[in-house]
């Protein structure tokens, strides 16, 4: 087995909560806050450190605006962190398939 993909996994988005934060915002153009948190069963603390570790590395935007009154903050990927996310998800495929027996 390769060892060289395993190597390759973007650390950033490896984590399982940064992993579905950013797989949630790849099926979407943009999310709430509250809708990340609460799909996710997420704690306000879990969410708001992994939103801020996506942005500390480029990965995802924040949009804060007024609907009704109320304040919002809205979460998208940026060009980066859908590239990043793109290339996680082509190593973990290239895990996976090294552990596929060959085909007869």
């Amino acid at each position: 087995m390769n060892p060289e993909p395993f190597l390759q996994l973007d650390r950033v988005i490896h984590e399982k909560g940064r992993l579905a934060i950013m797989s949630l915002l790849a099926a979407t153009p943009s999310l709430l806050y509250t809708e990340i948190r609460d799909t996710l069963r997420m704690t306000d603390g879990n969410v708001t450190a992994h939103l801020r570790t996506l942005l500390e590395a480029g990965y995802t935007s924040v949009t804060k605006s007024l609907e009704g009154g109320r304040p919002t903050t809205s979460y998208a990927l940026t060009a980066t962190g859908r590239r990043a996310f793109a290339e996680y998800i082509a190593l973990l495929e290239q895990i996976v398939a090294q552990t596929r027996p060959p085909s007869s």
